[in-house]
């Protein structure tokens, strides 16, 4: 069951020099909703999660989360607020654990300064969020493996992983399932489903099968503006955006 908005985007912009890579976009998403947002390529998906994880600064617009103003706060601080992201390339330590990674994203979090010369194994806390984190992305078992010996795929549940050690209520996916095969594409898009179920998702795909199969909610963008937001099945019919980036209903069924 969806609840309330707990993220509501207006009028943001985004220009380089002269060229507006968002341009007046306007969204919302709501708790225990997935919000896919597609386009073409330049289209400024990318650019738009950037701005919503404070990556990038806005040109204008306003940005609230749970109803606070976060326009102006840095990304560590909007993390902290409950706001995760990943990215288009795996960002995770290669050269530690898979328990490790979660580790550190739950220290984060600590609400009390960790003391250095204390065993990080110690802090109970941290470490059960970490495995916690691992369970929810079937990862459990790999968690003494070193990072670099996961699959491109398993790698990608580790960063979501992270993401979930660090207790957000929105999380901003950007193209999860790049560079994945069927299987293992099937398998993040079954995590990503059930991750909807407690929280928002903002999700950039260019996979039009895994979009149409989890998204509750679709915004179109090209050249930086919103071009159509609807139910999936409108979007389907939506002759703009068939003409702007799907194709014809019939190639998209």
């Amino acid at each position: 069951m969806t609840g309330g908005e707990i993220l509501k985007v207006r009028g943001l912009c985004k220009t380089f020099g002269g060229l507006a890579a968002v341009d007046d976009v306007s969204l919302q998403v709501r708790t225990g909703e997935l919000h896919a947002v597609i386009g073409p390529n330049g289209a400024g998906k990318t650019t738009l999660i950037n701005l919503l994880s404070g990556d990038l600064p806005p040109s204008s617009g306003s940005i609230l989360f749970r109803d606070q103003d976060i326009i102006k706060l840095p990304p560590e601080r909007r993390s902290h607020l409950g706001i995760g992201r990943s990215y288009q390339k795996t960002n995770i330590f290669l050269g530690f654990t898979v328990l490790e990674n979660c580790r550190l994203a739950a220290q984060s979090r600590a609400p009390r300064l960790l003391n250095w010369w204390r065993d990080a194994l110690s802090y109970n806390d941290e470490l059960e969020q970490a495995r916690r984190a691992l369970a929810a992305v079937a990862l459990a078992d790999r968690a003494d493996d070193v990072a670099l010996a996961l699959s491109h795929g398993e790698q990608r549940q580790l960063e979501i992983a992270m993401c979930l050690a660090t207790d957000p209520q929105l999380l901003l996916l950007d193209e999860p399932l790049a560079g994945m095969g069927t299987e293992e594409s099937q398998k993040m898009v079954e995590l990503i489903g059930r991750l909807a179920d407690a929280r928002a998702i903002l999700l950039v795909e260019h996979d039009m099968d895994a979009v149409f199969q989890l998204a509750d909610v679709l915004t179109v963008m090209v050249n930086g503006k919103v071009l159509a937001t609807g139910a999936p099945a409108e979007i389907r019919a939506n002759h703009e955006v068939q003409s702007a980036y799907l194709g014809s209903s019939d190639e998209i069924l």
